[in-house]
């Protein structure tokens, strides 16, 4: 089983909600450093700025007279994603993998005609997908061709690594593997099966997909337990130089693997869901202590993945079944 007694949890080490939002996210993440995750658009050029390796952006469609323009805007573009710059969950983000004559062929296949795509820009502007429902802008992009590394363990979508920063130190990650539940998106909460991933070794752990534990993966059969993710010392690095890049003490980094560019940063979450300790089977409260207790905390990205690594080969696995 998947549950527990509060008691059993509090043993295991598990961060609840309440906690999460009280101790951690209230405490070390200043609201007037929101809009530097919450706005893609804002993450994306200040990433740039730095160095930060993103999915390179191809327009930005503010209004509905640009939305108009729609095709202009992508005319030599064969495959691009649009999603809202404040959206969540995934939610308003379309991805257009090719065309076929004057309509785009989708990521599941189908077809959409030219003025149903200018349509869905058009409500993207208007705030359909923002947060708050507040008028946003859309983000035309790179659409990421994953790594085929993962083509045996996902199914149609693009796979990504959320990366659980506390005050600079690596302490949790996960892969979000897509499934035919999840409309091949990397959203847990639509069918998605996460996979812990070891910070020591970016070796893959458990998994769980609908609340339920999974050793191998819904469509395609293929075992997810042992498997080392590739390019991981740069994916900590990333996670960690993100910590830095906006200030935030409590942070969820997703990462996504291109196969010709690599590591790529997809955004930024200040306030990470807490899935993560059932994909791990570990809690995080163990990890979050040793690191909040530390009399001082290296500057360096590379002596915080050193001490990232430390923490996850001396950390004993708590989270069992009950």
């Amino acid at each position: 089983m998947m549950f527990a007694r509060p008691s059993r949890l509090r043993a295991l080490g598990i961060l609840g909600m309440n906690e999460r939002n009280g101790n951690y996210v209230m405490q070390y993440n200043p609201r007037r450093l929101y809009p530097l995750v919450d706005d893609k658009l804002r993450t994306k050029r200040l990433a740039q700025q730095n160095g930060i390796a993103v999915p390179e952006l191809y327009g930005v469609v503010e209004s509905q007279r640009e939305a108009r323009d729609l095709a202009a805007v992508v005319a030599d573009r064969e495959s691009f994603v649009i999603k809202p710059s404040q959206g969540s969950g995934g939610e308003g983000v379309m991805v257009i993998t090719g065309r076929s004559g004057a309509s785009y062929r989708m990521s599941n296949g189908s077809l959409m005609p030219e003025d149903n795509l200018q349509y869905h820009v058009s409500r993207v502007i208007s705030g359909l997908f923002s947060l708050g429902g507040l008028p946003d802008k859309a983000l035309i992009e790179y659409m990421v061709r994953f790594d085929p590394f993962f083509e045996d363990i996902s199914y149609q979508g693009v796979p990504d690594i959320r990366v659980i920063v506390f005050l600079g130190v690596p302490v949790a990650a996960m892969v979000r593997l897509p499934t035919r539940a999840s409309d091949g998106k990397a959203n847990l909460h639509q069918g998605a099966l996460g996979v812990g991933v070891n910070i020591d070794t970016g070796e893959s752990t458990h998994g769980v997909c609908a609340n339920a534990q999974a050793i191998e993966h819904p469509d395609t059969g293929n075992p997810i337990r042992g498997i080392v993710i590739p390019h991981w010392s740069t994916i900590l690095g990333l996670a960690a130089r993100c910590a830095d890049l906006v200030g935030l003490g409590y942070l969820g980094v997703d990462i996504v693997l291109d196969r010709d560019l690599g590591p790529l940063v997809l955004e930024l979450n200040a306030r990470p869901g807490l899935n993560v300790q059932l994909a791990n089977r570990v809690g995080l409260l163990d990890a979050l202590h040793r690191v909040e207790n530390l009399a001082s905390i290296p500057t360096s990205v590379p002596a915080r993945i050193d001490l990232a690594r430390e923490i996850a080969s001396s950390a004993a696995a708590r989270f069992t079944d009950s």
